[in-house]
């Protein structure tokens, strides 16, 4: 089992309930946290509230990041993220509905390793989840694991 986390921060119940199960259903071999709002991300990030002694140098193998959050919008989550030395090379991968060209940018801009639009088809969204799984666990040489 991996011995670092995926932590999902998506507000929504449905999608962060089919997102747990497909990631868990594709092989994750690693706990799944989940956040369903910015403030609770960051709590859970840099160990604090709830999340308060929590090993804050153990941080996960990558974050799955909904843009529209109540609380702390994803965006300014995702700008915590790159600020704090401890998360900064966290890869963190937007995982939203929109398709506005704005908010790309706006989530490179912030420093977002990609950009994922959730598809309406489950199984285009069981395809996508299983890549990105792949990708961040199997495939790629993260810097935050070096």
């Amino acid at each position: 089992m991996n011995d670092k986390p995926i932590l999902v921060v998506e507000d929504n119940p449905d999608h962060l309930e089919l997102t747990v199960l497909t990631l868990q259903e594709q092989g994750a071999d690693t706990v799944i946290v989940t956040a369903r709002d910015g403030a609770e991300a960051l709590d859970y990030l840099f160990g604090q509230g709830v999340h308060a002694g929590r090993d804050i140098h153990k941080q996960p193998a990558f974050i799955l990041l909904d843009m529209k959050l109540p609380k702390l919008s994803g965006l300014d989550v995702l700008r915590s993220v790159r600020r704090n030395p401890l998360t900064e090379l966290v890869p963190v991968v937007m995982l939203t509905s929109s398709s506005e060209k704005s908010d790309i940018v706006a989530c490179y801009q912030g420093g977002a390793n990609g950009f994922v639009r959730k598809p309406v088809d489950f199984g285009d969204f069981t395809e996508k989840l299983s890549r990105l799984l792949d990708y961040w666990l199997r495939v790629n040489e993260s810097l935050a694991t070096a």
